[in-house]
């Protein structure tokens, strides 16, 4: 007998989306679908801390988009971008129009 209890996952107190704004800053908004009041409020601070002056384009913004994703899931929100793509790392993403660079 094992003496490890296996954690039941339990389900998310909140649910977010963060919003591109645009170019101008400030860039983010996030937008709450469901979940406690002060929840919600503390994440968007810390979210806003992470990412306001951050465009999607800026080498900093994949870091921070990050540590906001491991914000989440350690609070037990439900995090979703929008639009979807910025939740993407291009670099991880094989593209197609490219070879694999052993094959170069």
């Amino acid at each position: 007998m094992s003496d490890i209890i296996d954690e039941i996952p339990q389900p998310p107190i909140a649910a977010v989306t963060v919003v591109y704004q645009g170019p101008v800053a400030p860039h983010w908004e996030l937008t709450s679908e469901f979940g406690d009041r002060k929840v919600v409020e503390d994440f968007a601070a810390r979210m806003q801390a992470r990412l306001t002056l951050l465009p999607p384009h800026d080498p900093q913004f994949k870091r921070n988009r990050e540590r906001v994703k491991r914000d989440a899931e350690r609070e037990n929100i439900t995090l979703t971008w929008d639009p979807p793509e910025l939740d993407i790392d291009p670099e991880r993403e094989p593209r197609p129009d490219r070879e694999p660079a052993y094959r170069r």
